[in-house]
């Protein structure tokens, strides 16, 4: 007498279907000592819509010619979410991030705003998921649905890409040491800034604004790149390397 599925909420409300042989006209179904209520039967099967519950009960069904044997059926706890890290990344997704809490390792979905993605679990206390795309820049509410019900949700920021405008100066020394102004949006978030491939020092002074020092570098052209939580952006031989004089 297979059972599908054999674990809910210990809220109840899960529709289960056993199947087996002489179901007809069941009286009642049992899920340790509360009653089922049935929804559907016939001579091999019955749908049922299980009472709350908790641990492991023993479900029967009882016809006019007696009652089955009995199968196991798990209640599940709800979830409990603890914290999402890193708790932002960029607007197109694709990052990964790890959910821990409680309760997770029956876990079927993870709710980014009004965005799903389908987690792995590394543990009952730990979740990692591709976080998918949002719709826009800004926070979002996070949520994992496991057979025990649904975590009260964590918080989670979409961050939109970087773009440059400009940099002021364009050019300066092959030491280093160029103080350079960079303009453009998205900026706030910038965790490092490189001329040419090579890390500059930098400060941020608005989501529009930041002010780098060139690191040293060979003459001509180097590709400016700045890297944020919400991806990168590069301006490409956007500054340039000059060599001192020399007599």
């Amino acid at each position: 007498m297979p059972m599908s599925p054999n674990q809910g909420s210990t809220s109840g409300g899960t529709t289960v279907t056993i199947t087996g042989v002489n179901l007809s006209g069941a009286t009642a179904v049992h899920f340790g000592s509360r009653t089922a209520t049935i929804t559907a039967n016939t001579p091999t099967s019955i749908t049922v819509v299980d009472p709350a519950g908790c641990g492991v009960v023993d479900v029967n069904v009882t016809t006019a010619g007696g009652t089955s044997n009995s199968l196991s059926f798990f209640y599940i706890g709800p979830p409990i979410a603890v914290s999402v890290g890193p708790g932002s990344g960029p607007t197109a997704g694709g990052n990964t991030v790890t959910i821990n809490g409680y309760g997770l390792s029956t876990a079927t979905a993870v709710s980014f705003g009004s965005n799903s993605a389908t987690p792995t679990v590394v543990s009952d206390s730990q979740l990692s998921v591709v976080v998918p795309a949002g719709s826009s820049s800004g926070s979002v509410e996070v949520t994992v649905t496991t057979t025990g019900g649904t975590t009260a949700p964590l918080t989670y920021a979409y961050v939109d890409a970087p773009t440059l405008v400009s940099l002021t100066p364009a050019s300066g020394s092959t030491s280093g040491g160029t103080s350079v102004t960079v303009d453009g949006t998205g900026l706030a978030s910038a965790t490092a800034v490189t001329f040419g491939g090579s890390t500059a020092s930098f400060a941020v002074l608005n989501n529009a604004t930041l002010v780098a020092v060139t690191p040293p570098g060979s003459a001509g052209s180097a590709d400016v790149v700045v890297t944020s939580e919400g991806g990168s952006a590069t301006a490409g031989g956007g500054f340039t390397y000059v060599s001192g004089p020399g007599i």
